[in-house]
């Protein structure tokens, strides 16, 4: 992903430089460049069908790793020429040429190895049938099995505060309407789906309702021939007819048809649980016939967008449960139901459960936790302390459940999803300030159609809400998205995968961080302590940094002669309201390539203001 975001940024910072100073781009830099420019094309489509393909994932990794280094080399040396862009125009083509000189025969190596393992790649493809996949399978991956089922067996004795979902979606799964009708449940992972879901299969009315139950579950990777093969193993286990011998030797359009005709004549439910994909949905929606007898279709999802797809009239959301459910839960999967917790415990045991957010998962974890410790008050207060690090210590039982929805997203969103790490815990994100740094950052790629880079923005974030990554917050009176934010079990996902793809360095503690330029090749930073006014830090930071976010709740002061070694700075925001310059100060109008800069001061906005070329936002406050 690393990879994708510097080919983008690669291709923006290209089209840009050329676009600012095409007089100044001749002769055999031009053709460097355009070069260059198809190469970073290639890669980026490359990327983009490595993610979706069978490629082999060391491989894949190993690419990702060289070409992300060779594209941010490449980019870095255009920003710095570009820096010196008031240099003569042979000046500036002889270093640019000099400079792009080894970088460019480089990627051109990378950009054949890669062709020659395409070429290997397809070949072998077309000579082994085990391949090759029918039109709309993927590959059934264990990791994403093993977190579905540990999804499920955490969720399966949640009871607390689905009694009103209970009862909606049965009363929709048993109106009178005749024609087939299909019922749909969204929500983020964890929050209960596939519980609500499993409930209504369950209740008593629903199974004197229909003559047959059946429940398929598609996950994230989804196959065709196990998706029939289960709804055949409910259906012959309920009709007492074995139709599953010799199933072996019949192909997928065999066994499609041996469902079809099962189905035909009684009035069945089917469950169709954890679907990611309207095209999933459209391989397998022809496989349930309409009768005309009342029969239903119940589907989980955490897509939006793919129950939106399914059913555009009514689709069920899930909410997050309430204060008083979120403590039932965390109680009685402590005690037991059955059993009086301490009354000293109650305080705390309620806080607790508020800092879960009303996400079942987190409850369930937590709560697993909780049961291992003395019930005493001190331990509970500890826990509560470091709810954080206990959520990031059970990985499978947690993060990696969220983490399916992250992995499914396409290149281009997640970038957007992990950036939300650089805000501190429960921050609100007013949505134009999100789209203006996305921009900034240089992860919106420049559309064909005629829509502008912050309309493109807003689609990636309608997206992200859709997938239940992003939480709306408030909306303006015409249903526009004002603030939006992130759960903070995602935001602890969030973090991790942003430290192991060094997408994003984030500081937490007020100790001086420790990492050095060459253990760390960040280049994006957020300050989230209550003191970042040591220049040591900065001093540790690589020069090549491409933002910096500073938060504190307390008043500091950061010199601004520390952000001089920044050249190539494109973000600099600080959200302190307590921190104010009593002017903007010379240092930083000189930083040539900033896009966003977020700051207070004292003083009028000075006129040295307008050397920031690249200035995309400006958020100047006067204190």
């Amino acid at each position: 992903m690393e990879a994708y975001i510097a080919v983008i940024s690669l291709l923006q910072t290209l089209e840009q430089f050329q676009e600012r100073h095409p007089v100044l781009i001749q002769g055999q830099t031009a053709k460097t460049l355009e070069s260059l420019h198809n190469t970073a094309e290639y890669f980026q489509n490359f990327l983009e069908e490595a993610s979706k393909s069978r490629f082999d994932p060391e491989k894949i990794k190993s690419f990702e790793e060289i070409i992300r280094s060779a594209a941010n080399d490449a980019e870095d040396v255009i920003e710095m020429c570009w820096t010196c862009v008031n240099a003569s125009e042979s000046s500036l083509n002889k270093n640019l040429r000099r400079n792009l000189r080894p970088v460019v025969k480089r990627i051109n190596t990378i950009r054949n190895e890669v062709m020659e393992t395409v070429s290997d790649f397809s070949t072998s493809s077309r000579n082994d049938h085990r391949f090759l996949e029918s039109v709309g399978d993927f590959l059934i991956d264990s990791t994403s099995s093993r977190s579905n089922r540990m999804l499920q067996h955490l969720e399966g004795d949640i009871v607390q505060g689905l009694d009103e979902d209970l009862e909606i979606i049965v009363r929709r799964l048993t109106e009178p309407l005749s024609d087939l009708q299909i019922v749909t449940i969204s929500g983020m992972g964890g929050i209960g789906k596939t519980t609500l879901a499993r409930k209504a299969h369950d209740h008593l009315k629903i199974r004197y309702h229909f003559d047959i139950r059946v429940w398929v579950t598609i996950s994230q990777v989804y196959g065709s021939r196990n998706v029939l093969l289960e709804a055949l193993h409910c259906i012959s286990k309920q009709t007492n007819i074995d139709i599953e011998k010799d199933y072996e030797k019949k192909d997928d359009n065999e066994l499609a048809d041996l469902v079809q005709k099962k189905l035909k004549g009684p009035r069945y439910l089917v469950v169709v649980d954890d679907i990611w994909s309207t095209d999933v949905w459209d391989s397998i929606r022809a496989i349930f016939p309409d009768c005309n007898n009342k029969s239903r279709i119940l589907l989980t999802t955490r897509e939006t967008k793919v129950a939106i797809y399914v059913n555009p009239v009514s689709p069920h959301e899930m909410n997050t449960l309430n204060l008083e459910n979120s403590w039932k839960l965390l109680r009685d999967k402590v005690f037991g139901p059955k059993y009086d917790h301490p009354p000293e415990l109650e305080e705390i045991g309620k806080q607790i459960a508020e800092k879960c957010q009303g996400l079942p998962l987190t409850i369930s974890v937590i709560a697993g936790h909780l049961s291992k410790v003395a019930r005493t008050l001190e331990s509970w207060m500890d826990v509560s302390r470091t709810m954080g690090e206990i959520i990031a210590s059970h990985p499978d039982k947690c993060l990696g459940v969220l983490g399916l929805s992250y992995h499914n997203l396409p290149n281009h969103l997640k970038p957007c999803f992990l950036s939300m790490g650089s805000f501190p815990e429960d921050y609100q994100a007013e949505t134009w300030r999100l789209i203006q740094l996305w921009i900034a950052e240089g992860f919106i790629r420049r559309p064909e159609s005629d829509k502008s880079l912050e309309e493109v923005a807003e689609d990636y974030l309608e997206d992200l809400i859709s997938r239940n990554l992003i939480i709306v917050n408030k909306r303006r009176f015409n249903s526009e998205i004002k603030v939006c934010g992130m759960h903070d079990l995602l935001r602890e996902f969030c973090l991790t995968e942003v430290e192991m793809k060094k997408f994003l360095h984030v500081e937490r503690t007020d100790v001086v961080l420790t990492l050095s330029t060459q253990k760390y090749n960040g280049r994006r930073f957020s300050f989230q302590i209550n003191s970042y006014s040591d220049d040591r830090r900065f001093k540790l930071l690589p020069s090549v940094a491409r933002s910096i976010y500073l938060f504190s709740k307390t008043h500091n002061f950061v010199r601004p002669e520390v952000f001089s070694r920044f050249q190539l700075l494109r973000v600099l925001a600080v959200f302190n309201e307590n921190e104010s310059y009593h002017s903007i100060p010379p240092v930083i109008t000189k930083l040539f390539h900033l896009r966003y800069l977020q700051v207070r001061s004292l003083a009028k906005l000075p006129a040295s203001i307008s050397e920031l070329q690249n200035l995309q936002t400006l958020i100047y406050e006067r204190s």
